[in-house]
């Protein structure tokens, strides 16, 4: 007999800003009792040194955090240089510290086109990346290198949003709108390095992740005082649709529906000629109701791939 779930069955998306000084999964364990939910999850870890947006996946959406996980992000950042850290960021050791005060915003400048599109990054050993099933912060902790092959990322924007320095305390803000398995830190190390003096990131902030802004954010403490209110949480879950809410919509009757919820492949008139979609059945309703994702067949028909199983 299946042992039974505690908590109560929540279906939905929660954007959060992630506080500093707590781990991604410390911030699901918080969310997960304030609502009493059975199944809760992140959708892409942030460094315990960073803020901001964290969509964290309830019940039936947590089959489509995949999706998030695979979407582009946006940054702030600010860096220091001319001190090195183990970690690439404030809560490392420092490994060196030199000289920045030479360094001027326009060198800076100069240095940045070199972190812009298609590029090789080697992630950083303090990234939750497993190797033989062990996250590499792990085993960077227990003084463990191994080595990492350079992977392909690409980085569609990344401007220089201020620069200070005060008393040779040189500090360097970037914006950064980049891909999946984009490691901020390895960009500011990267950069110290091609500037001669080194550096780590001091603050780092998500402004966006997929289809979701610091417009959409909650604050996790003021959740806790509107419970201790007896006000309803689920009034801030987002629509599970609104995980793959910039994906063409392709709606259905209720005959075609009911052969894709058998997992059968239909064929839609006007439909996209290929790529994934958001499936929805016709409703009398407001909205249309959502189902899932499919893919184009080859034939032009629209196979289901992922369904929700309740509303």
């Amino acid at each position: 007999m299946a042992r039974r779930r505690k908590g109560r069955p929540v279906n939905g998306v929660l954007v959060v800003n992630k506080p500093q000084g707590i781990s991604s999964s410390d911030a699901v364990q918080q969310v997960k009792r304030l609502f009493g939910a059975q199944k809760v999850g992140h959708t892409g870890s942030l460094d315990p040194l960073a803020t901001g947006v964290l969509p964290m996946c309830f019940g039936e959406a947590t089959k489509f955090s995949q999706y998030l996980l695979a979407s582009d992000k946006k940054y702030w950042t600010r860096i220091k240089l001319g001190v090195a850290t183990d970690t690439g960021d404030a809560d490392g050791e420092v490994l060196e510290s030199k000289p920045a005060d030479h360094i001027s915003a326009a060198d800076v400048e100069a240095a940045l086109p070199a972190f812009r599109g298609e590029i090789q990054q080697v992630p950083s050993m303090y990234s939750a990346l497993k190797h033989n099933g062990q996250p590499l912060y792990k085993l960077a902790r227990q003084g463990i290198e191994v080595e990492r092959e350079a992977r392909c990322i690409s980085v569609f924007s990344n401007e220089l949003a201020g620069f200070s320095n005060a008393e040779g305390d040189v500090e360097v803000e970037l914006e950064i709108h980049c891909s999946k398995g984009t490691y901020i830190r390895t960009i500011a190390e990267e950069l110290g390095a091609q500037l001669g003096v080194g550096a780590h990131v001091t603050a780092l902030h998500r402004r966006a992740a997929g289809p979701y802004t610091e417009e959409d954010m909650v604050v996790i403490d003021e959740l806790g005082k509107l419970r201790d209110e007896d006000v309803s949480l689920d009034k801030f879950l987002r629509p599970i649709a609104s995980t793959v809410g910039q994906w063409p919509e392709v709606v259905l009757t209720d005959a075609t529906a009911f052969y894709v919820r058998q997992g059968q492949p239909v064929q839609i008139p006007h439909a996209p000629t290929s790529g994934w979609v958001r499936l929805s059945e016709s409703s009398s309703g407001e909205d249309n109701l959502f189902l899932g994702v499919g893919e184009v067949l080859d034939d032009g028909r629209v196979a289901p791939r992922r369904l929700v199983a309740t509303q």
